[in-house]
């Protein structure tokens, strides 16, 4: 069953670096298996003030060791530093509705 890496940002510096790290990071995603679904603002925000000036990134991966393996394998340490000074990120697994 699919599992879900979910991360919202709230970017306060769009710089080079982060462009950077978030080209190298979609590679990354995808040589671990990983497929986004969602990744961007929205397009509106209907109810409630804690999606503003908010992306949601959604990939989906096939197991959680995988994503554990995206996150905490070497290149993906090599290039996390890319995003400091950019912004807030919160970011969890989650399973599949059941």
């Amino acid at each position: 069953m699919s599992v879900y890496l979910v991360s919202v940002c709230e970017i306060t510096n769009m710089n080079d670096n982060l462009k950077s790290y978030a080209q190298k990071s979609a590679e990354l995603i995808t040589k671990y298996g990983g497929a986004y679904l969602i990744r961007g603002p929205s397009v509106e925000v209907l109810e409630g003030i804690q999606l503003n000036n908010k992306s949601l990134i959604i990939a989906e991966f096939p197991d959680v060791e995988s994503i554990k393996a995206f996150l905490g394998g070497d290149e993906y340490r090599a290039i996390k530093h890319l995003r400091d000074g950019t912004g807030i990120y919160d970011i969890g697994i989650f399973n599949a509705a059941q």
